[in-house]
């Protein structure tokens, strides 16, 4: 199946100036948010399989979870409609509803079916005896989990640790990503390369859990640093100074970010480079993970 024409391998820039230099380091940026043109980034990645699954299991279904503004949401949709799925998409926050957002517009225009839960039954979207009875409820869909992180999202991600070892001609030090479920880090780490986290989530400590459980029973993994205090008050919020960042960034680098992931990883990835963190000599490769669709202008 051609999974929607995809741009692969995509490009790896490399980002050079004086924090650079002086910290005596090589940062590339992955530019996976040119993959596609609305499955984008790491949900084009972790989509990959599951959507190949569902095709081998002639599903014609798929119902997935997330929020408001979500780009799993967004990705899923656009996927979905594109490959003949039918979609469902079950939204955290019956209030929602009544809002617009302009990733709920987009889903709808895709034809996906929107089902609005409250916030305590949403937390039950790992819960086998709830996902039973969604699947009853909507006809027997293929169900990918939120943000599309599973052990099939594993083998997608993976893919892209092998298009950059290929393109650099060796294996970078670190790959530096932002985190809210934690699978793209689990896929970097499942192709045995060292991840540096960003947590979009305030308190998101327990992502390490989570990705430790998506790689359960794998051997010769990667290391994890997880950084938890670059979330900016939490998922979806941000700061002026967040803003002038990402402003800055693209001023500098010719490349947009958005506010609820990657400019937080960004943000604190040059940080730790300014604050000596890392040994001279170190490669790292930031991986541009998408999601402009949520971007925030000023």
């Amino acid at each position: 199946m051609d999974l929607l024409g995809p741009t692969t391998p995509t490009p790896l820039q490399e980002l050079s100036g004086k924090f650079t230099e002086e910290a005596g380091i090589r940062l590339f940026i992955k530019r996976d948010d040119l993959i596609h043109p609305t499955v984008s980034g790491n949900k084009w990645r972790k989509l990959k399989y599951s959507l190949v699954k569902a095709k081998a299991e002639n599903k014609s279904t798929l119902l997935t979870f997330g929020g408001a503004y979500s780009n799993h949401l967004y990705a899923t949709a656009a996927a979905g409609n594109a490959l003949g799925f039918r979609t469902i998409g079950i939204v955290r926050g019956e209030e929602l509803a009544e809002k617009e957002t302009p990733t709920l517009k987009f889903c709808r225009e895709q034809h996906m079916q929107l089902h609005f839960v409250s916030r305590q039954e949403y937390r039950q979207k790992h819960s086998e005896e709830y996902l039973l009875q969604l699947s009853g409820q909507f006809d027997f869909p293929f169900i990918i989990p939120e943000g599309g992180t599973s052990g099939l999202a594993l083998k997608g991600v993976a893919e892209m640790v092998t298009e950059v070892r290929s393109q650099l001609a060796s294996a970078p030090d670190f790959f530096a990503v932002a985190a809210g479920t934690g699978g793209t880090a689990a896929g970097i780490l499942y192709a045995n390369a060292n991840v540096l986290a960003f947590s979009a989530l305030k308190g998101g400590g327990f992502l390490e859990n989570e990705i430790q459980a998506l790689l359960a029973g794998y051997e010769n993994m990667g290391k994890l640093k997880l950084f938890t205090d670059y979330h900016f008050g939490g998922y979806a919020k941000w700061n002026p100074e967040l803003l002038d960042f990402i402003e800055s960034f693209k001023n500098n680098h010719g490349i947009q970010l958005e506010q609820v992931y990657t400019g937080k990883m960004f943000f604190g990835l040059f940080e730790l480079i300014r604050s000596g963190y890392f040994a001279k000599g170190t490669v790292i490769v930031a991986v541009h993970t998408g999601g402009l669709q949520g971007l925030r202008i000023k």
